[in-house]
Order: C-alpha cells, then structure tokens, then sequence
C-alpha cells in the first residue's frame, strides 16, 4: 500500500523527491512477501509440498495470497537499473503493472482470512481502491487531453 501510495503523494504534495523511495517499499513489501510465505511454508506445513498444493488448491484466502507473492516475483527481480535498461522503460513499466494486481489479490487474501472482524482489510480495501481510483483518474484525463491522431494522415 505504501508502495503504490508514493506516486499520488509526490504528485499532490508536490514532492517529486518521493520517488526515491518508491523501490525501497516495493522490495521490503517482497521481503515481507517472503518472509510471510515462509512463515506459512515451514511453521503451518513443515514444508510439505503435497499439503500446500492442497491448501492453495482448496483455501481461496492461501490461493489469493499466493497469487499475490508470485506476481511479486518478477517485480523484485527486474527491480534493479539493470533490468530497466534490459527491458526498455515501456517494456519494464507494463511488467510493473502486476503490482495492481498483486495488491487486489493481497487485500482479497487478508479479507477472505479474517473471520469476524473486517475493518482493517476493509480498510486496506479502500486505500487500495484510492490509490487505483487516483491512477484511473490520472490516466482518462491524459487520454483527453492527447491529441486524437486520425488515420490516414501521416508524415
């Protein structure tokens, strides 16, 4: 949430400087990630391929997280300058895009865990929905003001 929180903060607070730490919350979220998935992979199953197959296959709120954590993968890994570089920026910014939905499938993951009490990931829920709102938002108003180019016409 932090992570994706960075971009509108810079832009409505007028703190272009922000970005750089942009790549710092991305990767602890990873390692949070990691650390979270290694929790579950060793405490609850004792490392039993077989039972976690099952358990993602059979629990949404496991299979939701684990979604979440895979697409998180390639994120970390092509997080560096070099990556960057390799991918091109429009390649490497499309890849990047997984964030969106490895932080819907986090939130989902959270709700669909808690049992009774439902405020924290209804909390989580809705900065989740500002933060994707502001970038929908962002985005219709770029698209209106490009010109239109219109076929046919060209150089």
């Amino acid at each position: 949430m932090i992570t994706l929180a960075i971009t509108p903060l810079r832009r409505l607070l007028h703190l272009p400087d922000l970005i750089r730490f942009r790549r710092m919350f991305g990767l602890f979220a990873f390692f949070y990630g990691c650390l979270h998935f290694l929790t579950y992979l060793w405490l609850d199953k004792f490392f039993a391929l077989g039972e976690i197959v099952k358990d993602v296959w059979k629990r949404p709120f496991i299979t939701a997280g684990f979604l979440g954590f895979v697409l998180m993968l390639p994120l970390a890994v092509t997080s560096t300058a070099g990556w960057i570089r390799r991918l091109g920026g429009r390649r490497w910014n499309l890849l990047h895009r997984l964030i969106y939905v490895s932080v819907v499938a986090g939130v989902i993951h959270y709700w669909w865990l808690v049992k009774s009490d439902i405020r924290l990931p209804a909390l989580y829920g809705a900065l989740a929905g500002l933060e994707l709102g502001y970038r929908a938002i962002v985005k219709l108003k770029r698209s209106k003001t490009r010109p239109v180019a219109h076929v046919g016409q060209g150089a």
